[in-house]
């Protein structure tokens, strides 16, 4: 069993019970953690008040990670209440008229799903640098769009790309430090998130029909995949994107 007693982790992005940041604060909660719940916005606050109230030593605090004032403010609320950090997950992603495809994409479209989807794993873990004083472990959420074209994923698989070249630089970045920093590869769940690409359920059924395990994935699989990586266990691992979604990334035909 991985340990993680009198460790402190954050998880950001969270939306609902059906959010992979909901399953990976469940992992992290079983393993022993102190959980931070960061929701965005008063819309969302019952909804993470409710599921950090089914976790034990569990808090909420609001950031919206568009906004330089409130991940200052959280950071600072963080520091008070813990006094320091040992795991960020960032599990945010959003673009704006996503199904438009990429050649009309607006400059505008394009700004925000690049600020919020990629920027904002930067601007956190700049901020939680000088708290994770003992070292410790960033984990992001990306997804194959970044490297092939799925239908009607659009901008979002650019903004992924940048999201994974990030990881690679904030590993290097912080690696001094102690600080590891990868990212998971989900395949494809049904999150709130999902909602917005158009044809999902093709998406779905063409991994589960070429996938070598002819499934797709759980939640609680990608939850698993990123307690092994916040731990110890994965103490020589930085940089890297791990793929979860059941062996579709090695398919060709």
């Amino acid at each position: 069993m991985i340990d993680l007693k009198g460790k402190v982790a954050v998880v950001f992005g969270l939306a609902n019970k059906r959010s992979i940041a909901w399953a990976i604060a469940q992992k992290l909660s079983d393993a022993g953690a102190s959980l931070a719940i960061c929701y965005q916005s008063e819309r969302l606050q019952r909804d993470a008040e409710e599921l950090a109230a089914d976790l034990p030593d569990t808090k909420t605090f609001r950031c919206d990670v568009s906004l330089d004032t409130d991940i200052d403010t959280v950071f600072e609320q963080l520091k008070a209440e813990y006094g320091k950090l040992d795991i960020i997950v960032h599990s945010i992603g959003f673009a704006p008229n996503i199904k438009n495809d990429v050649l009309h994409t607006t400059r505008e479209d394009f700004r925000v799903a690049h600020d919020i989807s990629a920027y904002s794993l930067i601007a956190l873990a700049r901020a939680a640098e000088p708290l994770m004083t003992e070292g410790g472990a960033i984990l992001t959420l990306t997804y194959y769009g970044s490297t092939k074209v799925f239908p009607n994923y659009n901008i979002m698989g650019v903004a992924k790309a940048a999201l994974e070249a990030a990881v690679r630089s904030l590993a290097v970045d912080l690696g001094t430090k102690k600080i590891r920093v990868n990212a998971i590869s989900a395949g494809p769940i049904k999150t709130l998130a999902a909602r917005g690409i158009g044809d999902f359920s093709k998406i779905l059924n063409a991994v589960e029909e070429r996938g070598p395990l002819h499934r797709n994935v759980d939640a609680a699989e990608v939850g698993n995949t990123a307690l092994f990586l916040v731990s110890d266990l994965a103490s020589g691992i930085t940089g890297e994107v791990t793929f979860v979604d059941c062996g579709y990334n090695i398919t060709g035909l």
